[in-house]
């Protein structure tokens, strides 16, 4: 990715995440949605938001239902806010390294508390 589309991918998912945070009204979205990354195609045209949704299956499903018909209007709002001449049309996808993530810790954990209770034992 050029320095450029970086920046802007990098501004999009800051104005996203407080679009969704402060100004998204839709009773379909989950509290704990935030936006991992943003990777927007060096024309411009297309951005995919990568999301992270803590809850159950059903919340992750509601979240991106529910971004899928904000998107014209995240749109419209980021495209008022960065003032670019092409605001790209966006494609919400669900990532769970967050989720993967709290989830090896957690085996690092038990792991490792494992370890000590065999260590005082002997």
């Amino acid at each position: 990715m050029g320095d450029r589309t970086s920046r802007i991918s990098e501004e999009m998912r800051k104005e996203i995440s407080s679009i969704i945070m402060n100004d998204l009204k839709d009773p379909r979205m989950p509290s704990m949605v935030s936006v991992v990354s943003v990777n927007v195609t060096k024309d411009l045209r297309h951005a995919k938001v990568y999301i992270s949704v803590l809850g159950s299956e059903e919340d992750k499903k509601n979240a991106q239902e529910g971004l899928k018909s904000a998107s014209g209007f995240i749109r419209r709002e980021v495209g008022h806010r960065m003032q670019l001449r092409y605001t790209p049309e966006m494609h919400f996808e669900i990532d769970d390294s967050i989720e993967h993530g709290v989830y090896m810790t957690k085996l690092i954990n038990e792991t490792v508390k494992g370890d000590s209770e065999i260590g005082e034992k002997e």
